[in-house]
């Protein structure tokens, strides 16, 4: 976890990552964001310097029950919550059992579902492979890192510097990182948030990239249609990693989207 900014008279801004990523992935947003607001970063279970705790809660719904007791138990209450791709889907659940339905910035927001053979292929491949003991060392053995991270990254459209292709080196390298990804990955279901987004009240804004090709910008196009009070916005050239891309473009959105929100327009 990284807490930045001061807690008298600040709302505070929860930040949530995506899969496989850490709270590393807001460094550059972390700054700006401090001067105006409390800010909180959590590393996802057994992802980053999270440790995993029961095996079984990983999926999206307990995730999300799991940061909603924290936030009780720290006494926080995010005003708003920004999530990366999956962390987007964590962030929409809280804003239905947090108490004060904060508000919600999805960044390439993860909101599809599998389809056809996919629906059970995919799963069923990341569950077996959560069960086998070498899988994490498989992923983490053999090669340089950053080489391994950077085909990684650039995968999903994004391109990174130096510093940041070092840093998801080192997780790439991390065996309970690895391992926390896998147990996240087959117990993933979007399924019941999908359909519970008209219910979600609270305003919503989704940022995407045109060059995601992790998420497609379609898959947030198609969720704002579904929400009650969203917003959809292009980031522009930018890819899965938009906000490590670009920080300065997505933070200003992001300020730009509160204060519209603050003042009721």
């Amino acid at each position: 976890m990284q807490e930045a900014g001061s807690e008298r008279d600040r709302p505070t801004l929860l930040l949530l990552h995506g899969a496989g990523a850490s709270t590393h992935t807001w460094r550059d947003m972390i700054p700006p964001l401090e001067q105006k607001y409390h800010v909180v970063a959590l590393d996802l279970p057994g992802q980053g310097f999270t440790k995993l705790g029961p095996r079984n809660r990983c999926g999206l719904v307990p995730m999300a029950q799991d940061i909603a007791l924290l936030c009780q138990d720290q006494g926080w209450a995010p005003s708003v919550i920004i999530g990366h791709s999956a962390g987007a889907a964590i962030a929409l659940h809280l804003s239905r059992i947090l108490p004060n339905s904060p508000r919600i910035v999805g960044i390439n927001a993860a909101l599809g579902r599998f389809d056809g053979v996919a629906s059970w292929l995919f799963p069923l491949l990341a569950k077996v492979l959560s069960l086998t003991p070498l899988t994490a060392l498989a992923f983490t053995a053999g090669g340089n890192p950053t080489a391994r991270a950077r085909r990684l990254i650039e995968g999903t459209g994004s391109q990174l510097p130096p510093d940041g292709l070092a840093l998801y080196g080192r997780l790439v390298s991390d065996r309970d990182h690895v391992d926390g990804v896998l147990q996240m990955m087959s117990q993933w279901d979007v399924g019941p948030l999908l359909d519970a987004l008209p219910q979600i009240n609270a305003p919503c804004l989704l940022l995407t990239g045109d060059k995601d090709s992790a998420v497609a910008p379609q898959v947030s196009a198609k969720a704002v249609r579904a929400l009650p009070h969203a917003t959809l916005q292009s980031l522009g050239a930018l890819g899965h990693l938009a906000h490590e891309e670009d920080p300065a473009l997505v933070t200003r959105r992001i300020f730009d989207w509160i204060a519209q929100t603050d003042s009721g327009s």
